[in-house]
């Protein structure tokens, strides 16, 4: 290895490398979901509320359920949900 600085060379080339590799299959990737929501779109989907199902289905249960709880809270507070229920 070629010390340039104190600095390893040829690894920090490798690891440059190999960053540039993986950002290259990301983008790709990121291609490929952009034509899955499209192809979505196409079939009549809401790619807007797809995407909110995506991002739902990563969390945790008991944090889905937090953040309903919130939300519902504040659209109460705002006057943008219906009263509040008895049952509840």
């Amino acid at each position: 290895m070629a010390n340039a600085g104190g600095v390893a060379a040829d690894q920090l080339r490798a690891f440059i490398e190999r960053i540039e590799r993986l950002e290259e299959e990301k983008k790709v990737l990121a291609d490929d979901i952009k034509d899955v929501y499209a192809e979505a779109k196409g079939n009549g989907f809401d790619v807007k509320v797809m995407r909110k199902l995506v991002s739902l289905r990563k969390r945790k249960p008991h944090e889905r359920e937090e953040e309903e709880t919130i939300l519902d809270l504040y659209l109460h507070a705002l006057g943008m949900a219906g009263p509040v229920s008895e049952d509840a």
